[in-house]
């Protein structure tokens, strides 16, 4: 009977070291990441009613352009917030990115 033990040369455990240092430089992007995410929600007040939200609130949304806050305003009142697609305020795309962010209230 015979013990074997591998994987202990230096090359393998130079190797180790690089992995664990990648892995530590990817874990501490994603924790900075994770870290400003967490801050972001927590500055959300909740849904932003586009019945009722003001131009400055609405340029909080991702992707709401001056152009297209004005034109929330102005096409007002809506029953669902779908219908920002179909009054033509915005494209099915950057409806997608803002609808869990949004109520029509």
């Amino acid at each position: 009977m015979g013990v074997f033990i591998c994987g202990c040369s230096a090359s393998n455990t130079q190797s180790l070291q690089e992995h664990t240092a990648d892995a530590t430089a990817a874990a501490k992007r994603d924790a900075g990441a994770i870290a400003r995410g967490v801050a972001e929600g927590l500055a959300r007040k909740g849904p932003v009613n586009i019945n009722t939200a003001s131009d400055s609130e609405l340029l909080k949304l991702p992707g709401v352009t001056p152009q297209m806050a004005g034109a929330i305003v102005a096409k007002r009142p809506y029953a669902a917030t779908k219908d920002l697609v179909r009054k033509r305020v915005m494209s099915s795309a950057q409806y997608e990115r803002v609808k869990g962010q949004i109520v029509a209230q």
